[in-house]
C-alpha cells in the first residue's frame, strides 16, 4: 500500500482526473475498477470518482508498484534555450518566445521547447520541484505557433493556471499581434468573421464564408498601421483563438503573411529579405470582467514587446 498526500497544487480536482495525472502508467479502465473494489480509498474510506480533493487528505492505493514508476520528470534539465522574462511574479511567467521554438515537445523535438526551458528557470530558483508535486507542472495558458514570435503566458501554479484558462475561455485575456502581409487591406480597419476547420493530420486548416458541419467560427480584427506599394503592416486582435486563425483568415481574404508558406504563397516570399514568419505577439491585457481571486492585482494590466522586438517588421517597409 502508498500513500499519496494531496497538496495546494493538487485540490479542487476530480479524484479521477488526478489519478491520471499522478499514475500516467495507471489505465483508466483499472482505475475506475479499483475504485469500485476499495482498492483506492480517500482518508481511510471508500471513494467515488468524483470525490473533489482538498488540501491534506490522503489517498490510500491498494495497487501493484509498476504503477506508481513515473518517466524521468527531470528531461527538462537537458534543455538548452534561455528566456527572455517580460514580466514575473508568483503566480506567472510571460516571456517573449522567438521564432522557431516549439511550445510543446513534438515528434521534431522533445527536450529544446518553451515549456521546457520555464520548467528549467523555475527548478534553478527553487520554485518547482517535481519531487514534491503528484500532478502539476508549470503550464504554459496558451500557444503560439513555432514560426510565431511574442508573449507567452505561463502559470507557476494549479491556482492560476485554472484562473487564467477560465479568463481566456470567457474573453477576459486580450491579445494583440503584428504581422506584415502582401498587398494592401481595404478597408484599413475591420474585423473578420468566417469559420474554420482543422485537419489534424496535416496541421492545416481550411475556412468558409459560411456555417459548415465541422467548422468554428472565427473573428480576427485588423487595423493597417502603414503600407506600401505591396505590403501592409497590420495590428490584429484575436476575438477567438483558433489553431492558425491569424495566417489562415488574412490568406483567406487574399492578403497571406510574409513569409508563411503554408497558407501563403512561396513564389512571392521566395525574393524578400525575411527568414521568418512575419507575425510576433506584442500585447496582452488582462480585463477582467469578475473577480479573479489571487490575481486581481493583473486587471487591467497590459504587458507589450518593447520597439527593439518590432523592429524588423516595423523597418521592413
Amino acid at each position: 500500500m502508498k500513500e499519496i498526500v494531496i497538496n495546494k497544487n493538487d485540490e479542487n480536482q476530480r479524484l479521477d482526473k488526478f489519478l491520471q495525472k499522478a499514475l500516467p502508467n495507471l489505465p483508466a479502465s483499472l482505475m475506475y475498477k479499483y475504485i469500485r473494489k476499495k482498492r483506492i480509498k480517500l482518508n481511510q474510506r471508500p471513494c467515488r470518482n468524483n470525490n473533489i480533493l482538498q488540501e491534506g487528505d490522503v489517498l490510500q492505493l491498494f495497487i501493484n508498484d509498476e504503477f506508481f514508476e513515473k518517466n524521468n520528470k527531470k528531461l527538462f534539465l537537458n534543455c538548452k534555450i534561455g528566456l527572455q522574462i517580460v514580466f514575473e511574479d508568483d503566480n506567472i511567467l510571460v516571456v517573449n518566445k522567438p521564432s522557431g521554438l516549439l511550445v510543446h515537445e513534438d515528434k521534431t523535438e522533445t527536450v529544446n521547447t518553451l515549456i521546457n526551458g520555464i520548467c528549467k528557470y523555475l527548478w534553478q530558483k527553487h520554485e518547482y520541484s517535481p519531487e514534491k508535486e503528484n500532478s502539476f507542472t508549470p503550464a504554459l495558458c496558451h500557444r503560439i505557433d513555432r514560426n510565431t514570435s511574442g508573449l507567452v503566458i505561463a502559470a507557476k501554479n494549479a491556482e492560476s493556471l485554472r484562473i487564467l484558462n477560465e479568463k481566456f475561455k470567457n474573453h477576459e485575456i486580450i491579445k494583440k499581434y503584428i504581422c506584415l502581409v502582401h498587398g494592401n487591406l481595404t478597408p484599413k480597419e475591420a474585423i473578420l468573421q468566417a469559420y474554420l476547420k482543422k485537419d489534424a493530420n496535416k496541421n492545416q486548416v481550411t475556412i468558409s464564408n459560411t456555417p459548415q458541419p465541422g467548422y468554428k467560427i472565427i473573428k480576427t480584427g485588423y487595423k493597417v498601421l502603414k503600407s506600401s506599394a505591396k505590403i501592409s503592416l497590420l495590428e490584429v486582435t484575436l476575438f477567438t483563438g483558433r489553431t492558425h486563425q491569424i495566417r489562415a483568415q488574412l490568406a483567406h481574404i487574399g492578403h497571406p503573411l510574409i513569409g508563411d508558406n503554408k497558407y501563403g504563397r512561396i513564389a512571392q516570399n521566395k525574393n524578400l529579405e525575411l527568414n521568418r514568419q512575419a507575425l510576433i505577439a506584442f500585447s496582452i491585457t488582462f480585463k477582467f470582467k469578475s473577480n479573479a481571486y489571487s490575481l486581481n492585482y493583473l486587471n487591467n494590466l497590459t504587458l507589450k514587446l518593447n520597439n527593439n522586438d518590432l523592429k524588423t517588421l516595423n523597418d521592413f517597409i
